[in-house]
């Protein structure tokens, strides 16, 4: 049976002979039965029964030859690779070295046959229509369908999308101010002349490799910017609040190992501890079900409505407060008695809860369990209950305000409410209480 033969006319480039190593000249014999890889034998070794192995001598076999016509009585096989060949490496219309290159056709019987054959051939032109039909077919359910691009954002200079952009420019692809934006400055100045000493010519090229390594470093932010996607923050900060408390603090401090990972991994990283997350929240709510003896999902559901319903209730129950609120004022206290009276009989409320001072009074604050509430002594623990002031910031403002009277040999009022920042009326008992006590004096 005739096969073709190798691209090239070269002879090392085709393999050699199993039996005398030979390169191999067409025609040559290739053993139907051995392989892979194939078993090739020249003529020489094939008349004379070469068997090696598992190769026999009566084993079926091929003549691998090109010397046949093709397309054209007058081209062989070898002649129209060699053309192929010839057009690939020269370029399309080059047919003086097209000729040259093959040795055995003209100049012009190689355009003719060419354009003949491989231009103007409908064989050919149907063979490649109905491989690209092939091919669209079989992407077909896979193609991406297109969608124009929508039109870059051209933010103003010096405007809020160009600041939040960080001065990036999406029609350019470029930043309006460059990273280390004035690394060119120490070349500007710079000139390599002949009569330059050697000392003075290495301080010069010194100059330049440090300017090498900072440009790229900016091409090295740049690409850790457009990788991750931090060009546009505000919509970089809405995808990461799409993930719950846990996960953002995780993202919060993996941060700053995003440029070594890479954006894919990265994200991965973090979609996987997100997916941890949730399982073992789900987890934890399935071990709640069991501990609450429910063994199947219907049961779950009516058991998550009753804790809901459970939860607004207590939610509800403001009465304590309520009357902590008021039990300091008997007029208030029969008003709201009165409301509650009115609520249970199905009535809508008639007095107004209103106290003789027009206002409600917070409730004192309760410092159980608070940090910092072992520091403080009796009286500064009922100062912070009536001002409802936690022990920790009340301690960082006691110690503010003595740092600063001891600075100045006093402190007035106003120096007080211009040094802690918080309600005037709380910076005034403080201040009161302090004076009282002792710890500052006036200016």
């Amino acid at each position: 049976m005739d096969r073709l033969g190798s691209f090239s006319n070269d002879p090392s480039d085709k393999p050699p002979c199993r039996g005398c190593s030979s390169y191999l000249m067409e025609p040559y014999i290739k053993c139907a039965e051995c392989g892979p890889p194939p078993f090739f034998l020249c003529l020489q070794c094939f008349t004379r029964g070469f068997e090696y192995k598992k190769h026999q001598s009566d084993h079926t076999y091929e003549i691998m030859t090109s010397d046949f016509p093709v397309l054209d009585p007058s081209w062989t096989a070898q002649e129209e690779m060699a053309l192929l060949e010839a057009v690939m490496d020269c370029g399309f219309g080059n047919w003086q070295d097209v000729a040259n290159q093959m040795c055995t056709k003209t100049k012009e019987e190689c355009e003719k046959h060419y354009m003949k054959h491989f231009i103007n051939n409908p064989l050919f032109a149907s063979t490649l229509l109905n491989l690209k039909q092939a091919e669209e077919a079989k992407t077909a359910d896979t193609a991406i369908p297109f969608h124009s691009a929508d039109d870059p954002p051209r933010p103003t200079f010096d405007s809020l999308l160009s600041r939040d952009m960080a001065g990036y420019m999406p029609a350019r692809a470029d930043f309006i101010e460059e990273f280390d934006n004035y690394a060119e400055w120490d070349l500007r100045d710079i000139d390599f002349v002949e009569d330059d000493s050697d000392i003075l010519h290495a301080l010069k090229m010194a100059v330049v490799d440090i300017y090498h390594s900072r440009l790229k470093e900016r091409q090295r932010r740049k690409k850790i910017i457009r990788d991750h996607g931090l060009i546009n923050l505000r919509k970089f900060q809405l995808m990461e609040r799409r993930y719950p408390k846990e996960v953002q603090d995780l993202y919060e401090t993996m941060r700053r190992f995003a440029r070594i990972v890479g954006p894919v991994e990265h994200d991965k990283f973090i979609e996987s501890h997100a997916l941890e997350f949730e399982l073992r929240r789900e987890i934890k709510r399935l071990q709640e079900y069991r501990t609450a003896g429910i063994t199947n999902f219907c049961s779950a559901r009516t058991y998550d409505h009753l804790k809901k319903t459970r939860e607004e209730e207590r939610l509800k129950r403001t009465m304590l407060s309520e009357v902590l609120q008021y039990i300091q004022d008997s007029s208030a206290c029969q008003q709201w008695l009165r409301r509650q009276a009115d609520i249970d009989s199905g009535l809508s409320p008639s007095v107004p809860m209103t106290s003789n001072s027009g206002r409600r009074s917070a409730p004192p604050l309760n410092l159980t369990g608070l940090p910092g509430t072992e520091k403080l002594n009796e009286k500064e623990k009922e100062l912070c209950q009536m001002v409802r002031l936690v022990p920790g910031a009340y301690l960082e403002y006691k110690s503010a305000l003595l740092n600063e009277c001891n600075k100045q040999g006093g402190l007035r009022l106003a120096q007080a409410r211009a040094l802690i920042k918080i309600d005037v009326n709380k910076t005034r008992k403080i201040y009161d209480f302090l004076i009282r006590e002792g710890y500052i004096t006036k200016a």
